[in-house]
């Protein structure tokens, strides 16, 4: 039974969905680094919200039981998301539980900055009637500009239009369809900088989008601006946005997010034209309960189906793909594996192929197993979730290419790995949509199911070889489950695949390797 640990304080469904599906599920909300990482090898899943910090020192003691973190709400800053891709653990989030929430959050924002309410409030409270004070700003006909259009930002963006603002929007993933779709007119960040009215926030903090709004960049804005962040702290440099606040070239700010947090303390607490809340953009109960739904089902579908939904550091694998995609991810294991096993020589370039109805598939998924399974050939401990990240760091070049025109099947995955010393070719099919079946070996044709031990010949195409190879077995008492052969017609070369039931010995090995025929043979396990 897997077993899962919710680390943070989370809505009690989450528990619930967790004992529906029969996994073991502990509740230990509030633990300390040292206590996170003293249990956390005990467990399959580990769950968490922002306030568990999960970093490497933990991931590395955590051993090879962790295969799930899941974070019910968006940010993953509070993971170490490489540490976590290392050890080849699943780095999942809930993208849509919060988002309307959150985006409602920063429309609310954008009101009360333009029209002071709490400021307002507090005033009136104070039995004051400051009528004249609290000149506001309609957002009827201003520019908002919205830095990250994904979720939540589109989401704003919507709600801007309603307003009747004009939108625009700075996002490098944005393409302009969907910001056709959107009624969202696509900019660069100068450009949104210069002709904004209103600047709101919308991405994850990366190293690319820290400090996005620091003095520079802030400069640039047009005089009068008002900024909202809900997004994250840390986009913004505080210290500027201060000055900028200051010298009246920003005239308010909006922020439900901090560098620090809790932010007990801030250079902008108190500042007449800065608006806070203490992280309130996911904070309704519907987001709460719909967050804890997301994170337990996503979690309890990999754990108990292996189905992959909004990971961060691996290709995802919904329900529906992953019935579809189970003979094919066999098919990409022996066929990695296969050429992980011959391939002579550092590893340059791996090239993947998908053809015919492979080509239509999520394919992502199996490149990520066919890399793995060629680099676990000769290093321990890769698996889908890091083998990118592995290649990557070796200097190895991936490419995948997809083609409806597969002439000999209906469907088809080739894969060429190159070494320093030449290419190792495969490819491979499948048999009544579900058998794995290799087809050829380095341009050779030969069909073979693959499993358990296998001896890989290459050998001359003479009389003998068959006679030879099986007398030598034989009198080794190592049965023959299956022999394989494949040549060139025309050629001098030939290939064997020949399945065997017990291990070759090394003494056994050295006498087939010095078989006259025989170029070369090496010994496989599937």
């Amino acid at each position: 039974m897997p077993k899962v640990l919710i680390a943070d304080k989370m809505d009690a469904v989450a528990a619930q969905i967790f004992k529906d599906n029969k996994i073991d599920v502990d509740v230990k909300p509030g633990l300390s680094p040292e206590e996170l990482s003293a249990i956390i090898g005990e467990y399959d899943g580990l769950a968490v919200r922002s306030a568990t910090k999960v970093k490497a020192d933990a991931i590395g003691v955590a051993g090879p039981r962790l295969k799930i973190i899941g974070r019910a709400g968006i940010g993953v800053d509070t993971i170490d998301v490489p540490a976590a891709t290392n050890a080849g653990i699943v780095v999942m989030n809930t993208p849509f539980g919060n988002s309307i929430t959150t985006a409602e959050h920063a429309i609310a924002m954008m009101f009360a900055l333009a029209r002071q309410i709490p400021q307002a409030n507090e005033s009136t409270h104070a039995g004051k009637w400051e009528k004249s004070k609290f000149m506001g700003v309609e957002l009827y006909g201003k520019t908002l500009g919205v830095i990250g259009c994904g979720n939540i930002g589109s989401i704003v963006a919507s709600r801007a239009l309603g307003l009747q603002m004009r939108v625009i929007a700075f996002d490098p993933f944005l393409t302009d369809d969907r910001a056709r779709d959107l009624g969202v007119e696509k900019v660069d960040l100068d450009a949104l900088l210069t002709r904004a009215d209103f600047i709101t926030l919308h991405t994850p903090l990366t190293d690319q989008t820290r400090n996005i709004l620091d003095a520079v960049a802030l400069a640039k804005t047009k005089k009068g601006v008002r900024i909202i962040n809900c997004a994250r702290g840390g986009l913004i440099v505080e210290a500027d946005l201060k000055a900028a606040l200051d010298s009246g070239h920003v005239a308010g700010a909006a922020l439900d997010v901090f560098e620090e947090e809790p932010a007990t303390a801030n250079p902008l607490f108190g500042h007449a034209n800065v608006i806070c809340t203490p992280h309130l953009g996911a904070s309704t109960t519907e987001a709460q309960v719909n967050v804890a739904i997301q994170v337990a089902e996503q979690m309890s579908d990999f754990l108990l189906n292996g189905a992959v939904s909004n990971a961060v550091n691996m290709p995802s694998i919904s329900a529906e793909d992953a019935p579809r995609l189970k003979p094919y991810m066999k098919l990409a294991e022996q066929m990695g594996a296969l050429v992980g096993q011959i391939a002579d020589g550092a590893i340059t370039k791996i090239a993947i192929e998908f053809m015919g109805d492979a080509a239509s598939l999520n394919t992502k998924p199996l490149s990520a197993l066919i890399l793995a399974a060629v680099l676990r050939a000769t290093l321990d401990g890769v698996n889908m979730v890091n083998a990118p990240q592995v290649a990557k760091s070796r200097g190895i070049a991936v490419s995948d290419t997809h083609s409806t025109d597969c002439p000999d099947f209906h469907t088809a995955l080739r894969l060429i790995v190159t070494t320093e010393k030449g290419d190792h070719a495969v490819t491979g099919t499948l048999f009544a949509g579900k058998e794995p079946r290799i087809m050829d070996i380095e341009n050779v044709p030969v069909e073979a199911a693959l499993s358990g031990r296998v001896l890989f010949i290459r050998n001359d195409d003479t009389p003998g070889l068959i006679g030879a190879v099986g007398t030598m077995l034989g009198n080794a008492k190592v049965n023959i489950a299956d022999f394989r052969l494949g040549r060139v017609p025309g050629g001098n070369s030939a290939v064997a695949l020949v399945s065997i039931d017990n291990d070759v010995s090394d003494e056994l090995f050295a006498a087939l390797s010095a078989l006259p025929q025989i170029q070369s043979v090496k010994r496989l396990r599937f």
